[in-house]
């Protein structure tokens, strides 16, 4: 008879009542969320449907559901694109500089303030970026239109209050990198320290370890991360509805004129309190398109993530 192993003993061994309670809650907690999403799935079709379906000159605009909900979109996502450039290099660069330039105790400190910025709510971060960032970038803006007005993004005419989609793009921006960076800042803490090692003892400098260690290391973890905040830049209501001088018909690329794009979830918000009727499915119609692309994002962000789920420095 083969020797009784110890995972052999565990299995056929009975659960205590705390281990089944402890597995049963931990089932029910995992079921529960796929039930509240299909519930959640369920109620946007439902509710969206008429508004699918109805004539086009039933719905605002008289334009029908599609040219309803493109501008929106185009919106969101040129205001979460943008904002992604402009957080992935700073996030990238405060993670680096926590994990492997700081001292301890400033790499301690730094990261409680990265990661108190999630806390901060949205509508502050508005208020900050209607009243103090937008006057901040007028005169800039302007030297934009004169010196690179033959780019489209900076076609003008300037905006003389500044609420535009660039000060929109900035502050969603800022309020991504909390997540981004404390995602890419544990996945560069975890780089086997002998890759680290072995590249410096071979004669790399500090960078270039990070380059061919680190970096290639953390990849996965670095688009995972960006990806988790792309997901809360599409979905941001009130920072973008404070920020924004927005138009909901217009389709634009141009980040400083007065005549921005809006967004489907600041739309929503803005609109949603003088709907009635079919007005409303139509809105909730728009936030089926964003609760669909928001679940690709993740799913994309998923996906990136357990491709390197299995590796271990040591291979």
């Amino acid at each position: 008879m083969p020797p009784t192993t110890t995972s052999t003993r565990t299995r056929g061994a009975p659960q205590r009542l705390g281990d089944r309670v402890f597995s049963g809650a931990s089932t029910g907690a995992g079921v529960l969320i796929l039930v509240i999403l299909a519930g959640v799935a369920a109620f946007l079709v439902a509710e969206a449907w008429p508004a699918l379906w109805a004539d086009s000159s039933e719905i605002p605009g008289g334009d029908g559901i599609v040219l309803y909900i493109w501008p929106v979109l185009f919106g969101t996502l040129l205001s979460a694109f943008f904002a992604l450039v402009i957080a992935t290099p700073l996030a990238v660069a405060i993670a680096l500089f926590i994990t492997h330039y700081a001292p301890r105790r400033i790499a301690s400190l730094l990261g409680y303030l990265i990661d108190l910025l999630a806390a901060v709510p949205s509508i502050i971060f508005g208020l900050w970026g209607a009243f103090e960032l937008a006057p901040m970038t007028v005169e800039p803006t302007r030297w934009l239109e004169d010196n690179l007005g033959f780019i489209p993004l900076f076609d003008g005419p300037a905006s003389p209050t500044g609420r535009t989609m660039l000060v929109a793009t900035i502050v969603l921006a800022v309020m991504i990198l909390p997540i981004a960076t404390a995602v890419i800042r544990e996945a560069f803490l975890q780089t086997p320290r002998l890759h680290e090692e072995a590249s410096l003892a071979l004669g790399a400098t500090r960078w270039e370890m990070i380059r061919m260690a680190v970096l290639p290391f953390g990849r996965s973890s670095i688009i995972g991360g960006l990806m988790l905040g792309l997901g809360r830049a599409l979905g941001e209501t009130m920072a973008v509805a404070i920020v924004l001088s927005a138009s909901r018909d217009v389709v634009s690329f141009d980040l400083i004129s007065s005549e921005n794009p809006s967004t489907i979830a600041a739309n929503i918000a803005l609109s949603f309190p003088e709907a009635s009727g079919l007005d409303v499915n139509t809105l909730i119609a728009s936030g089926l398109v964003l609760f669909a692309v928001t679940l690709l994002v993740n799913m994309g962000a998923r996906a990136v993530i357990n491709r390197r789920r299995d590796f271990s420095g040591a291979n």
